[in-house]
């Protein structure tokens, strides 16, 4: 039977080179989704690779014609950015399994959506003070890093991500992105997308 599998976790998570390498594994079959956001593209992003990047007028066309599945809103440091998920056909699970990532909420909108028994939460775990590090890193080698925002998605990730939240989705099995580790954290993935 097919599925949706959907990789979530904090900021920083390694949640972006963990979809890439399972997405490259010859022994897992599973079709990209691209979500969509209205945030500013990063340097080494491409349009339809990680995102759909749009504006805020898109999105509200978008979500006026009814083709919105969920949607999450943050009030970031340069405004406000939508990232979302469209009905656009991307899912069709008559014609296989996908993978895609998101937050709580895109998982239990899909899950909703497509029926829990269909939709396969993934969640990645990281020590926050390696999740800090990664952030840093990662924002500066930014042409313009924008570390006012990376420390409000720092903060915001813990309430968005509570014991209580993931608890409340029904998440119960984690996988653990060491530093160093991806390796086995992928095999680990691997290991339970195959048992669906």
């Amino acid at each position: 039977m097919n599925r949706v599998f959907c990789i979530i976790g904090k900021s920083a998570s390694g949640k972006d080179k963990l979809y890439a390498r399972l997405m490259e594994r010859d022994d897992i079959s599973l079709r990209h989704v691209v979500m969509y956001t209205t945030r500013p593209i990063r340097d080494k992003e491409e349009n339809g690779r990680e995102y759909f990047f749009t504006t805020q007028e898109d999105f509200r066309k978008a979500l006026d014609a009814g083709r919105v599945i969920e949607y999450r809103v943050y009030d970031t440091y340069y405004g406000k950015w939508y990232y979302y998920t469209m009905d656009d056909g991307q899912i069709d699970l008559t014609s296989g399994s996908y993978l895609m990532i998101g937050t709580l909420e895109t998982y239990a909108a899909i899950r909703d959506r497509f029926g829990a028994e269909n939709v396969i939460p993934l969640y990645i775990e990281v020590e926050d003070g390696e999740r800090l590090m990664r952030a840093i890193q990662r924002e500066r080698k930014q042409k313009t890093p924008k570390y006012e925002e990376m420390c409000r998605r720092f903060l915001a990730d813990q309430e968005d991500f509570s014991e209580e939240k993931i608890a409340a989705a029904g998440i119960t099995k984690r996988f653990e992105n060491r530093e160093g580790e991806m390796d086995r954290c992928l095999a680990e993935l691997a290991a339970y997308i195959h048992v669906f």
